[in-house]
């Protein structure tokens, strides 16, 4: 019988981690994710995306089965040709959110914030002054920050006009206490997720629907959104571009995102 492989999943960040800055999968970690699979091991994809900022995506790796996304807020399962449903949706209460705002601008100033509707095809909101983090995905811009709680959202995204990631990260920690977790997930990039919501948690259930420990899991990440994926499993890549928390607990480095450092990995794992 073939010797299975030593980690059965591979779990990927996308943005900074999978993806190359021009937003695509190179040829190469599609080769790379191909041998994994070849080995016996499933591509788990773990993301800050919510489900229908990954969709298109999905259709062009021909991914099946679960999807973490919405920093662990949803579970999706994707099919071939599209449709799919959502397994596990988590939302954020609207008015813990527009408090903990309230919260975060008494400590700093204004800030600009956005949202992700909850469901399948859930809508991104963002106020007038909100910059898209990456502008190839779609968002809708509205009048006033009461049109944000119209319906259920899994997660608000908040930017200042001045304070960088970690220091509004770390003012928002401070600020909003109980309402909310806070997470750094990507350059300009702090979002608020439902308490105790994360990847690490979207990372365990999709495991445990497919039948895989933690001790067998590879993950890979560049942002601190990504520490509680890597807590939760066996072994833990940190891309050459990732924040320095991120290094920290990795058990490895290896090379950026552009230079494609997932597929370095794989290839010495699967090759």
């Amino acid at each position: 019988m073939p010797t299975p492989p030593a980690y059965a999943l591979v779990a990927t960040d996308l943005d900074g981690t999978l993806l190359r800055p021009d937003d695509t999968v190179s040829l190469r970690s599609r080769a790379a994710l191909a041998l994994a699979a070849s080995a016996g091991a499933r591509h788990l994809i773990v993301t800050g995306r919510s489900v229908p900022g990954v969709r298109a995506l999905l259709a062009d790796l021909a991914y099946t089965g679960p999807v973490v996304c919405g920093q662990g807020t949803q579970v999706y399962d994707a099919e071939i040709g599209g449709g799919g449903r959502l397994l596990r949706s988590v939302t954020l209460d609207r008015e813990a959110a527009d408090a903990a705002l309230g919260k975060i601008e008494a400590e700093v100033g204004a800030v600009f914030a956005a949202v992700d509707q909850d469901g399948a095809d859930g809508i991104t909101l963002i106020e007038a002054g909100y910059r898209m983090p990456n502008p190839t995905l779609p968002a809708l811009v509205v009048d006033a920050r009461d049109a944000l709680w119209a319906r259920p959202v899994i997660k608000v995204l908040v930017r200042h006009p001045e304070l960088g990631d970690d220091e509004l990260a770390a003012a928002a920690r401070g600020a909003v206490g109980d309402l909310a977790s806070v997470t750094m997930a990507g350059p300009g990039t702090v979002e608020l997720a439902p308490r105790g919501v994360d990847k690490g948690t979207g990372l365990a259930h999709a495991a445990e629907l497919l039948g895989i420990g933690a001790e067998h899991i590879v993950a890979f990440g560049d942002m601190p959104n990504d520490l509680p994926m890597f807590l939760g499993s066996g072994h833990r890549v940190a891309m050459g571009n990732a924040h320095p928390e991120l290094r920290a607990a990795a058990d490895e480095v290896t090379l950026s995102n552009a230079r494609d450092g997932v597929a370095v990995v794989l290839e010495r794992l699967f090759g």
